[in-house]
């Protein structure tokens, strides 16, 4: 990626990239509140939003800012390190130590929350990816479909990861369900991603339905969850007049599933039909076309 030189050059990233067909932003890490503020101020003035996996900047700095979105639930907030500077990523081991101690009852919290839901912005969960740096945690669904020296190379890391008691995910995975579940409680507009990292271990659309069966397990009911995950995002993006429920005019994208996803989330994953914008397709005969072959450069 690019770096960044000031809020003009921010300006000007945005808009190269709106001309050339961009229809969304996402900051980074080390971004200035200057440059995220200019980035911004820019996407907005051509209808387009800018979502971020923040660190310098802080939550609440980018709320004010006018951010449409924040990555990662709550795991990238810099918010409540206690010695943190302006425009300075603190270090990881900080901002862990500051989140696994955080309450989500507490008035900090609250008040960020507050200040996200005023300011309407919304929360992406990516649950998925942090349960693979979690000891104790399930070997993800979908690895047969990896190309085999990455689905090894991925197991040997989950067998490091299991066997790493000092890990610091061990608490701070389920804090991350906790403030989730407390956001989206309060009114905030949480979504779903999964984000395709942790190694090798967040395979598409595999990954998708075990993010649905975190957010049963973060204290959501199964309707939450699927609404989470489909009508939400929709929403967010400006979207729910043509996508995210089943209605009579909207996209025919539905799966077909055998079960009860209503009452056992898990049933999700009995995909036995797919349709996208009203065409069928076989998804055992899509996934054995691929298998052993994702992750190929």
């Amino acid at each position: 990626m690019r770096e960044l030189k000031g809020p003009d050059d921010a300006r000007r990233q945005v808009a190269y990239w709106a001309d050339e067909g961009a229809t969304s932003f996402k900051a980074y890490m080390n971004i200035r509140r200057g440059e995220l503020g200019a980035a911004i101020e820019e996407a907005h003035k051509r209808g387009l939003k800018v979502t971020g996996h923040l660190c310098s900047v802080t939550y609440a700095e980018a709320a004010d800012l006018g951010i449409d979105n924040l990555e990662h639930g709550f795991l990238a907030a810099t918010d409540f390190v206690s010695d943190k500077q302006p425009d300075v990523c603190p270090a990881s081991a900080k901002v862990q130590q500051a989140l696994t101690a955080l309450d989500e009852n507490g008035e900090p919290f609250k008040n960020l929350v507050k200040k996200l839901i005023d300011r309407k912005v919304a929360l992406t969960s990516t649950l998925t990816v942090f349960e693979t740096f979690t000891p104790g945690r399930p070997i993800p669904p979908g690895l047969d479909v990896l190309v085999p020296t990455l689905k090894e190379e991925f197991l040997q890391r989950h067998a490091r990861t299991a066997a790493n008691t000092q890990s610091a995910y061990t608490r701070l995975f389920p804090k991350a369900l906790a403030l989730e579940r407390a956001f989206a409680k309060a009114g905030g507009l949480l979504i779903a991603g999964t984000d395709p990292t942790g190694g090798g271990g967040v395979v598409p659309g595999y990954s998708n339905h075990r993010q649905l069966e975190l957010l049963v397990e973060a204290g959501f009911t199964p309707i939450e969850a699927i609404t989470i995950s489909t009508l939400n995002g929709a929403s967010y993006l400006g979207r729910a007049d043509t996508i995210g429920t089943i209605a009579v005019g909207k996209q025919a994208d539905i799966v077909i599933v055998k079960g009860d996803p209503s009452a056992n989330i898990a049933d999700v994953r009995n995909v036995e039909l797919v349709f996208k914008q009203g065409a069928g397709f076989d998804p055992a005969a899509l996934i054995e076309s691929v298998k052993g072959k994702v992750g190929l450069w």
